[in-house]
């Protein structure tokens, strides 16, 4: 047993508001709830558009990073089972403050990320395959609305019934991956794939920077299901299984359909979304007259999986800030009231709601032009905050080993203290390189002379790009500070917490 000190304990009103946790999530359904968060079927156009050296550098990621990541937050998420997840590993390792900032990072990528980014996809996807909606009508508009709002009602209904969206949503993705990757293999034999050489696959430093950030974004959140600890029913044993299992779902679903759009789609033809669909399209014409038809299955399909990976992200990130609230680290508590009934966060969750709506409007309004790409440039380093996370993550994880080693752990990685270490160096440097390429693009490619054409990429200079980006930034952490500064009430003396094992009790 130790004893935290009052700075990394919980405050009493987050031991209130625990008690209204119901405890029904078992181990199936935390592995889906990670899949459906974790796995971004829409990044697999936009990352293949790279060529053969996608293949290579997910495969180098999956075994330098994701293997040791999994590892660390195997053991830590078995062990540190408070609800509230990364913010209170970071704040019993370093203290309440940095829990605060990395709680704030986390959670404002989620609902600017479903309102800017995937509502849109998600309509892009219908008018191009189920039935047209001109951009700016009603259709429009409404279709956008309850995309971002049937996330956060899964959100707000209790966890029993609100964890099905998620589930159902990892399910059907594993389900089109798996058949998409049957009829690719049908397709190759009937009419032959790519002629791929092994010159193809050959990794270059322009694919290392550009799709770093991407990749490490799409390997990012396996500990995310710990946000929900308190309302697992066994987590020390079901949350290191999950990981691991979860982990290689995530693994494989990058690769092999990477793979597979690769062998069967031309280089020049994957861009994003549409790279996708151009593979999707290419091998369901073996279906003859019907590959309109599952074309249009696999379309609704696609935006049925995008609507449960934004719920599955509102009901982790929405708790893991209701938490800090209740905490004293996010506004004074008004916001880690958790229902009394339902056992959610209904506060964060209706401002979760507001917060993609809003950003939702403003990618409405600011389209074209210089007003669209600032904007673009703002909505992007938000959803990137999510990455700049783990810079406090990691190293939280990886502290804890050594300042609560009497913590029980169900799972301990089998590496002494030096290699448990080593890990945290290596996963930080990825994070650490990810993060800067996000912040400052360019710059890399510079010192090392690579070409990198910053206007036609971003519609405006380098100069201007800075200074939205780190604006936007202090914006951000500036919202941070000042939830932590309001949450001061809650932050007085309490008791002793004892920290026992999987639990946190007030002593």
């Amino acid at each position: 047993m130790s004893t935290a000190a009052p700075e990394t304990a919980p405050t009493q009103m987050a031991l209130e508001e625990s008690k209204h946790l119901q405890k029904t999530l078992g181990r199936f359904d935390i592995v889906f709830l990670v899949v459906a968060a974790v796995v971004s079927i829409e990044v697999l156009g936009q990352v293949a558009g790279y060529g053969g050296e996608t293949f290579t550098w997910t495969l180098v990621l999956t075994v330098l990073f994701l293997v040791p990541y999994a590892l660390i937050f195997a053991e830590t998420g078995g062990a540190f089972t408070e609800e509230g997840g990364v913010y209170t590993w970071v704040r019993q390792a370093f203290g309440r403050f940095a829990g605060a900032i990395a709680a704030m990072l986390t959670w404002v990528t989620q609902p600017v990320w479903v309102g800017g980014t995937s509502a849109f996809i998600a309509v892009e996807t219908w008018s191009a395959y189920v039935a047209p909606i001109d951009h700016g009508s009603f259709w429009d508009y409404g279709f956008k609305l309850i995309f971002i709002w049937v996330t956060v009602a899964s959100a707000i209904v209790s966890l029993k019934h609100g964890k099905w969206l998620p589930t159902l949503g990892a399910l059907l993705k594993v389900a089109f991956l798996a058949f998409f990757l049957v009829v690719t293999v049908i397709y190759g034999v009937q009419h032959g794939f790519q002629g791929l050489t092994a010159s193809y696959f050959a990794p270059t430093l322009t694919g290392f920077l550009g799709l770093t950030p991407l990749l490490l974004f799409s390997f990012l959140g396996f500990e995310s299901g710990n946000s929900a600890a308190g309302e697992m029913k066994n987590p020390g044993r079901d949350v290191p299984v999950s990981i691991a299992r979860s982990a290689g779902i995530a693994a494989a679903s990058y690769l092999l359909p990477i793979l597979a759009i690769l062998l069967v789609v031309p280089v020049e033809k994957i861009q994003g979304i549409s790279g996708l669909f151009e593979a999707v399209a290419t091998v369901f014409s073996i279906f003859g007259d019907g590959a309109g038809t599952m074309l249009t299955i696999s379309a609704i399909v696609f935006i049925f999986v995008l609507m449960s990976q934004g719920g599955a992200w509102m009901i982790i990130s929405d708790r893991m800030q209701a938490m800090a609230a209740a905490d004293g680290s996010f506004f004074g508590g008004f916001f880690g009231k958790i229902h009394p009934g339902l056992g959610t966060p209904v506060r964060v969750n209706t401002m979760s709601g507001i917060v993609g709506t809003v950003f939702m409007l403003a990618a409405m309004v600011f389209v074209n032009g210089q007003a669209g790409a600032l904007f673009q440039v703002v909505l992007t380093i938000c959803i990137s905050t999510f990455l700049m996370s783990y810079l406090f993550a990691i190293p939280a994880a990886i502290s804890l080993r050594k300042k609560f080693p009497d913590v029980h752990r169900p799972y301990r990685v089998p590496v002494n203290n030096v290699v448990w270490k080593l890990f945290g160096v290596i996963c930080t440097a990825w994070i650490a390189l990810g993060t800067w390429v996000a912040i400052f693009p360019g710059t890399l490619e510079a010192l090392f002379g690579v070409e990198y054409p910053f206007a036609d990429i971003w519609g405006v200079d380098q100069g201007t790009f800075s200074v939205f980006t780190l604006s936007t930034l202090g914006v951000i952490v500036l919202i941070g500070v000042a939830g932590y500064l309001l949450g001061r009430r809650l932050r007085q003396p309490t008791e002793a917490i004892a920290v026992v094992g999987e639990r946190v009790t007030a002593g």
